[in-house]
């Protein structure tokens, strides 16, 4: 309905009541019939009007006022969520648009812990090398099987053992079909500092280094 029916609807209406009102309920009774139904055929038609539209406010009130009720209980929600101390509708999102972003990045650096975990994990699981360490009297046992042989890798474990300050006192080597080392070596220094633990992560290590140099070449 455009502006201008509205606007000639509520002049109807108003000339209506102003004529309506000249008319007594005992003049009314006096006037023709017909002119009687029409009178109160139109007296009917704007009771029944404005009765509707008082219905419809009352129904866009109550409309209004149960999403006003809605929407607070979501930002109560979203405030409790978000530990949010704000008061009023815009500071409550901006807080919750922090809370998404930091999750997102708490989410990101787990899933990089995670890859991270996983791969460090494959790598200890994919050498194909057995380190076994027993502590003797004076020095450690350490023994060392792989299924690749590899002058290289004997190399590391060498190294890792200058690199702790372990004297080799007796080595058996056979690079046949796979790598076999056993070595017995005493700690130079001989003050036990260094215990079966220390020289076995030693050896680990110096084998990864090995594993991620022959990858890296392949």
């Amino acid at each position: 309905m455009s502006i201008q029916a509205c606007v000639l609807g509520i002049c109807m209406r108003r000339a209506l009541w102003k004529r309506l009102s000249l008319y007594s309920k005992e003049s009314i009774q006096e006037l023709p019939p017909k002119v009687r139904l029409v009178i109160k055929r139109k007296v009917k038609m704007v009771t029944s009007s404005s009765s509707e539209g008082k219905k419809n406010k009352e129904k866009k009130n109550k409309n209004n006022d149960k999403k006003a009720a809605e929407l607070h209980e979501k930002l109560q929600l979203l405030r409790s969520i978000t530990h949010s101390h704000a008061l009023n509708e815009a500071s409550v999102v901006l807080d919750a648009s922090r809370y998404i972003q930091e999750l997102q990045h708490r989410v990101e650096s787990l899933d990089q812990d995670t890859s991270t975990a996983q791969h460090s994990s494959y790598n200890q699981s994919s050498l194909p090398v057995q380190v076994t360490v027993e502590t003797l009297e004076k020095g450690f046992l350490i023994t060392v099987i792989s299924e690749i042989s590899s002058q290289v890798l004997l190399c590391s474990v060498l190294e890792s053992f200058e690199e702790l300050g372990l004297n080799v006192l007796e080595a058996r080597v056979s690079c046949m079909e796979s790598f076999q080392l056993q070595v017995i070596a005493e700690n130079e220094e001989g003050d036990g500092s260094i215990d079966s633990q220390t020289v076995r992560s030693a050896v680990v290590q110096a084998i990864r280094s090995w594993g991620v140099s022959n990858d890296d070449q392949d």
